[in-house]
This record gives C-alpha cells, sequence and structure tokens, in this order.
C-alpha cells in the first residue's frame, strides 16, 4: 500500500532576479522622474543648508563628528548625514543630484512595495507599488531635499520589512487549513539566520536615517497576525524583541533631542492630555482624507486650536475608537482591514502629538509624516482595486496621480514659489509670511513689502521671537532707517526669547546709532557675548561701542584681539583695531601693522587703504 502523502505546503513566490529587479526599478524611476520633473529642477527650500553637508564637516573629521558630537547635524540621524557627505563629495553643492538620488531611493521604495506585495500574495502588487510612486502626499518627502531622510530610511524599512517577511515564511499560513499544528513543523530548520540578521541590520539602518521608523516591529507583528489569526510567544514575538529594545530607546533618544536641542518645548508644545487625545484623533483623519483625496496639499497647513471644551473636537477620536472597534468585529471573518488601519495609525504613532516635534510649532501636520504611514491605505486599496484592471479603473487612477504629482512638484520648484503657493492654500501661515519677508528684504525696494509679510506674521503668532527680530533688522535697515521702532521690535523678541544673542547684538547696534545709546549698546553686547561667547562678530561690534566711549580704547582694542583670535582673517577687524590703535600714543607702528593685515587679507578694502595713507602721511 503506498505511502499516504501530506498536504503540500504553499512555497514563497519566487525571488525576482537583479535583472529583472533592476529594469523595473529603472522603469519606477523613470515614471517617477517624469512625474516629479518641475521639482528636479529645483533649489534649495527652507531647511536645506542645515541638512545638506556644511564646509566644517566635509573633511574625513566632519564625518566623526556627524557620528560622535551630538548637535554637529541638525539631527542627530548618522546615516542620514553620512549619505549627505557621500553626496557632497561626489557632485559637491549641485542640487539636481540629490533631487535624483530622493527620486531614486522613492523609486526603490516603491519597487519594494511591490515585492513585499508579492511576497504577501496580495493581488496589485505593480499598482501598488506604482500608486505608492505617483500619490501627490509624498511629494513633500521626495521633492524637499531636507526630507531625504524620509526616502532613505523609507528604503532600509521596506527593505528591512521584506527580509524578515522571507526570513519568518509567513507562507505557512495553510497549515491550519490542511490540519496541521505549527508545532509539528521545525522552525530552526526552516528559519534562515543570515536573513534575520541582514533584516535586523536594514532595521538599523533605519533608525539611523530616521527614528519613526521604530514602528516597523510592531508592523511586521500585526501582518503576521492578519495572516494567522494569532500570536505566540515564542515564534511571533520573541525574535522582534530585541528590534524593540533597540527602536523604542531610539525613538526616546530623538524625542528628547527635539525636546531638549532643537527647541521642541515651551507653551505651545505644552498640551494637557485630553487635548493630545483630540489631536491624536484629528490626525488620523487628516492623513486618511489626505490620502483618499490629496486636494489642496500645502507646505504647512493651519495649526489649529485643540480645545476639550469645544464638543465637535471629540468627534474625532470617538469616530477613530468606532472605526477600531466596528473592526474588530469585522475580523471576526476578515482580518485585512483591522491590520490595515492598525499598520496606518500604528505608523503614525510617533507624530500623532504624544510626543513632541519641532514642526508642531507651525502646524500638527505634515505630508512627508505620512511618508510610510500611508501604505497602511494604498496596499489595501490597490489589492481591492486590481479586480478592476479590465475596466481600466487603475490606469485611470495612475493618471490622475500622476497629474497631481506634476502639479504639485511646481510647489518646490524656489523658495519664493514654495511660500506663496503655501499662503495661496493657507493664508494663515504665520511662518510662510516670515519666510517670505525673509526673501522680500534681500530685493531692492522690496522693503515695504518685506515689513507687511513681517507684520502679518506678527498679527497671527505675536509670540514668535523671530518675526519681531526679522521686522527690526527691516526697520533698521530700511532707507531711510526707524531705528526707533527697530530697537522696540528687538525688545519684543528679547522679552518672548531672552537668549536670543543675535537681538542682543542687532539692539547694540541700533542703540549706537541713537544719541546717548552708547552706554546700553555696550550692555546689550556684553549680554549678547554672555550667550554667545565665540562670535567674533559681538566682538567687532563691542570694540566698536567701546572705542567710541571715553576712555575705553584698551578694552575695545582687548575685544578686537578677542575677535581676532577667532577669526583671524577678518579684514574689517584688523581695520577697526587699526583705528583704535591709531588714537593711542606710541601705537602708529602697530596700527599700520593692522592696515597692512587688513590689506593683504582685502587689497580693494578702501576705508583700510585711507587709514593706511593717513598714518603713514603722519
Amino acid at each position: 500500500m503506498p505511502k499516504k502523502r501530506g498536504p503540500k505546503l504553499q512555497t514563497l513566490p519566487k525571488a525576482t532576479s537583479k535583472p529583472q529587479g533592476i529594469v523595473a526599478i529603472a522603469v519606477f524611476f523613470c515614471v517617477t522622474a517624469i512625474a516629479y520633473w518641475p521639482a528636479l529642477q529645483g533649489a534649495l527650500l527652507w531647511d536645506d543648508e542645515r541638512h545638506v553637508t556644511r564646509p566644517d564637516l566635509q573633511s574625513l573629521h566632519g564625518l566623526w563628528r556627524i557620528w560622535s558630537e551630538l548637535g554637529a547635524t541638525q539631527q542627530y540621524y548618522p546615516v542620514l548625514h553620512s549619505a549627505f557627505w557621500i553626496e557632497h563629495r561626489i557632485w559637491g553643492d549641485a542640487v539636481l543630484g540629490y533631487h535624483l538620488v530622493n527620486v531614486l531611493l522613492h523609486s526603490v521604495s516603491a519597487y519594494l512595495v511591490v515585492r513585499i506585495m508579492r511576497r504577501l500574495s496580495l493581488p496589485g502588487a505593480w499598482l501598488g507599488g506604482l500608486v505608492f510612486a505617483l500619490h501627490p502626499v509624498c511629494v513633500e518627502a521626495v521633492a524637499w531635499i531636507s526630507e531625504q531622510k524620509s526616502t532613505l530610511s523609507g528604503v532600509f524599512y521596506l527593505a528591512a520589512a521584506l527580509v524578515y517577511l522571507d526570513y519568518y515564511e509567513l507562507d505557512y499560513y495553510g497549515l491550519d487549513y490542511y490540519g496541521l499544528d505549527y508545532h509539528e513543523i521545525d522552525y530552526d530548520k526552516t528559519r534562515r539566520k543570515r536573513r534575520y540578521w541582514l533584516a535586523a541590520g536594514l532595521f538599523v539602518l533605519a533608525l539611523g536615517s530616521k527614528t519613526v521608523t521604530a514602528t516597523l516591529p510592531a508592523v511586521l507583528l500585526v501582518v503576521i497576525w492578519w495572516r494567522r489569526g494569532r500570536l505566540e510567544w515564542q515564534r511571533d514575538v520573541l525574535p522582534l524583541l530585541p528590534w524593540f529594545t533597540v527602536g523604542v530607546p531610539a525613538g526616546l533618544f530623538t524625542a528628547w533631542v527635539e525636546r531638549t536641542i532643537i527647541g521642541a518645548h515651551g507653551a505651545v508644545f505644552a498640551l494637557t492630555v485630553p487635548q493630545r487625545f483630540l489631536l491624536a484623533g484629528r490626525v488620523i483623519w487628516f492623513y486618511a482624507w489626505k490620502l483618499i483625496w490629496p486636494a489642496s496639499l500645502a507646505f504647512s497647513y493651519p495649526h489649529w486650536r485643540i480645545d476639550p471644551a469645544s464638543w465637535w473636537q471629540w468627534l474625532f477620536p470617538a469616530g477613530a475608537l468606532a472605526v477600531t472597534l466596528g473592526l474588530c468585529v469585522i475580523a471576526r471573518r476578515n482580518r485585512g482591514p483591522l491590520a490595515a488601519f492598525l499598520i496606518f495609525a500604528g505608523t503614525l504613532a510617533p507624530v500623532l502629538g504624544f510626543l513632541n516635534v519641532l514642526p508642531f510649532r507651525y502646524s500638527y501636520v505634515a505630508d512627508h509624516f505620512q511618508y510610510l504611514a500611508a501604505l497602511g491605505i494604498i496596499v489595501p486599496v490597490a489589492a481591492a482595486l486590481s479586480r478592476w484592471e479590465r475596466v481600466g479603473v487603475p490606469a485611470a487612477l495612475l493618471v490622475v496621480l500622476g497629474i497631481l504629482t506634476w502639479r504639485q512638484s511646481t510647489m518646490y520648484t524656489d523658495v519664493e514659489t514654495l511660500y506663496r503657493q503655501t499662503l495661496a492654500r493657507n493664508p494663515e501661515s504665520w511662518l510662510a509670511h516670515n519666510n517670505l519677508g525673509l526673501l522680500l528684504v534681500q530685493k531692492p525696494g522690496e522693503e515695504p513689502d518685506a515689513i507687511a509679510e513681517y507684520r502679518e506674521a506678527i498679527r497671527l503668532e505675536p509670540d514668535y521671537p523671530e518675526s519681531h527680530f526679522n521686522l527690526g533688522s527691516a526697520f533698521a535697515h530700511s532707507d531711510p532707517p526707524d531705528r526707533l521702532a527697530a530697537i522696540e521690535e528687538y525688545r519684543v523678541a528679547l522679552r518672548l526669547k531672552p537668549d536670543y544673542a543675535e537681538a542682543y547684538n542687532n539692539l547694540g547696534n541700533a542703540l549706537t546709532h541713537i544719541p546717548g545709546g552708547m552706554a546700553e549698546a555696550v550692555a546689550e553686547f556684553q549680554a549678547a557675548l554672555k550667550i554667545e561667547p565665540d562670535v567674533a562678530e559681538i566682538h567687532t561690534n563691542l570694540g566698536n561701542a567701546l572705542a567710541r566711549t571715553p576712555g575705553r580704547l584698551e578694552d575695545a582694542v582687548a575685544e578686537y584681539r578677542t575677535a581676532l583670535r577667532i577669526d583671524p582673517n577678518n579684514a574689517a577687524t584688523h581695520y577697526c583695531l587699526a583705528g583704535a590703535l591709531s588714537q593711542m600714543t606710541g601705537r602708529q607702528h602697530d596700527a599700520i601693522a593692522e592696515c597692512q593685515t587688513a590689506l593683504r587679507i582685502a587689497p580693494d578694502f578702501t576705508p583700510a587703504q585711507e587709514l593706511l595713507q593717513d598714518l603713514m602721511a603722519r
């Protein structure tokens, strides 16, 4: 009698060959590059200069500082800033290179979405990848160079997920159907240890690029639960415990950095527990709606007023709770919708409002916050829409998304366009008003418009010290200068931000032009130096004020020399020192030497030439 064979286990789909994968990525890149063409021609935006590698970090020692020195970079994401460091080595300051890398990373992530959907035997894998590649909510993350943190971490995140799923071999889900017990399988043999460590390494790289990726192990558990209907400690949870023990502290460390170093603290961040729950509920609905109906996408959205006394605001968390409970009921028959919701909301967890992040100063929501979370909705929707392929629904959807992405990308061509289009969609964006003022004030004849933008920013947000500082600077440099108005604005800025060294410095400069203001100017410069003692410009300004104060020439010389120790190649400071020395008995030779040094640094420096001629003629 022949031996009865058991049921054949369903095997994993065959891995795509390397040539096929490269071709697929190339196709994704071409499609994505076309949709993002307007942004590819764009310049540096808002805080890009603080993310692209600074001159003092471009050496090998700078690379060491990226990893070893907290505060050396805008955020402590050493993998991200190492990538920026390498990119700068390749093409320097050419902005196109950074844009192309972002598009390439986004294309790789879209291809990984295809691979993951195929690994999970979901229909519509290519549609899911293309929707992710072309959805306009991703434009902010791809078109904005600073957000390479999202695209780079996205590649590591999705690659780690794919490798882990391959390691786990989820396709044993058919065992229950055939009546076998999971414990009848020797998982130590079926699991591939090398793949586990590769997946873990990719996860660590994702954390080093952006720590919101700490949600990955929880997402993997949701996927396992969706496929099997239950979780077991030893087989399912235990392998991911090391990931949690690395990811959770990394996320909390980033939250600490945001609060203590970057500045995510103060009254605007002091939300009560009820306010945070109200915010979380509203954030979930906001992002879901933008995915379904991506209209009026903006760089900066309105900053909501979270008020527990407003009954209608409770509808958001109540609705989210109701949906969760409803999906729990449905999960008895179909676990997919609940799993998708948990992945979407869980991936958003770091930006729901329970942890403070600096962008909350301007808005509680931003498109790039849902870069990875969007897959919780995109993937199941793509799987469902794949059934309508014959009637052209997926193709029509991709065309519409591509057009919307093209239009959204035009916002990121240059910084002025970014702020003007932001204000067209969100007129109450005080951030855009303030930053537009910064651009206009640099253009000849645009000072009145810049002042108007600063005033509007202050009207919308009177407690933002930088707007008052910028308005004061505009007054100080207007034609003619309105130094009394400038002084008033600088003082408001200092009331709001007592450790604002630059405001003390500018206030001191304005006071030097006011009759009887020299003594107060000296005090303001000294206050600035207590906060920033290593800024050469402030020492020079203090020296100038002391030089104009009777009996303080020696003190002025000391300040100039301190400034030159910090910045020895500053021709203007050498000239100022020469001027002070020329007024002192027996110091003419030293004054001549300082003039000559100034002219070696800047041969066309006319004031130094004139002073040198005067000294030589004495």
